[in-house]
């Protein structure tokens, strides 16, 4: 039977949410101690340890079928792989940073200027795109304290917090490109690996949706329901249960996240009481 094989970082945070998604999709890993591969002993998957940016050259030479890691490596690489499916996590922005006290007017500022970084080809191809002229100076590490050294006039690195910025004497002075963790696949899979990755990915997807909403029960006067089945249609529509006091009922439904708060306002408004808020655990729609 054929098995998937997923390279996935050897360590860190984006190797510790990559496990934590699999393990909500329901997939239990033999090998706790990744020191470079496990297996899964419940679904036809492996997983292989690697440095994330060596993960697209593997799957694009079909050492490993499918791989996560952060999107701006897929850009950098720039190798022959699919990016399948965004994943929500591990969220960061490659950014230009200056010293505290330069003076930075526009991304224009930077020519004829040095700049650090770990992503060349990307910064590049910023440059180019905007026709501006500087000098990169590719560093494998600690790029931060590249113009404290006098090494860049600025650099260009992977900011989340900009704790690390600060803490350097460097500030942010502009955002190249926002990325999150993907999943890749090699293109030429066979069938059997890709029917494989189309089940995976439907795991991978109903619990990602199931993060993006909360499970809502609240009680409503009864000639309130219209107008809050309006505010919260839920995946087709609420459910609505009959209370024992008469003239109420309980409605179930759905909200995104990111909504609740703009609409709770408005169900107290309708008189509904008793709001409750629960997390969901997988969502499929």
């Amino acid at each position: 039977m054929s098995k998937l094989r997923l390279a996935i970082q050897k360590n860190g945070r984006l190797s510790e949410k990559s496990i934590k998604l699999l393990n909500e999709c329901g997939i239990k890993l033999s090998n706790g101690n990744r020191k470079l591969k496990a297996s899964a002993s419940n679904f036809p998957l492996e997983i292989l340890y690697l440095r994330d940016d060596d993960i697209p050259q593997y799957v694009e030479q079909g050492v490993a079928d499918i791989g996560i890691l952060g999107e701006n490596e897929v850009l950098e690489k720039n190798k022959a792989v699919d990016v399948v499916e965004k994943l929500g996590f591990a969220n960061c922005r490659l950014s230009l940073a200056v010293p505290r006290d330069e003076v930075y007017v526009d991304k224009f500022s930077l020519r004829g200027k040095k700049v650090a970084t770990s992503y060349p080809n990307i910064l590049r191809a910023f440059l180019n795109e905007n026709n501006i002229e500087a000098q990169i100076e590719e560093i494998g590490g600690s790029v931060e304290i590249a113009t404290g050294i006098g090494l860049a006039d600025a650099v260009f690195d992977i900011v989340s917090t900009g704790s690390t910025l600060q803490l350097n004497g460097l500030r942010e002075a502009e955002t190249v490109m926002r990325s999150e963790a993907v999943l890749i696949a090699n293109p030429q899979l066979s069938a059997d690996k890709q029917q494989l990755l189309d089940q995976l990915l439907f795991r991978m997807k109903s619990v990602k949706t199931a993060a993006e909403h909360k499970y809502i029960l609240l009680n409503t006067p009864n000639e309130a329901i219209p107008q809050i089945s309006q505010i919260l249609p839920g995946m087709k529509s609420p459910t609505i249960l009959p209370l024992n006091e008469k003239g109420w009922s309980s409605l179930h439904s759905v909200v995104r996240e990111d909504d609740f708060w703009d609409v709770i306002d408005q169900l107290k408004a309708l008189g509904a009481q008793g709001i409750l808020v629960l997390s969901v655990e997988k969502m499929i729609l």
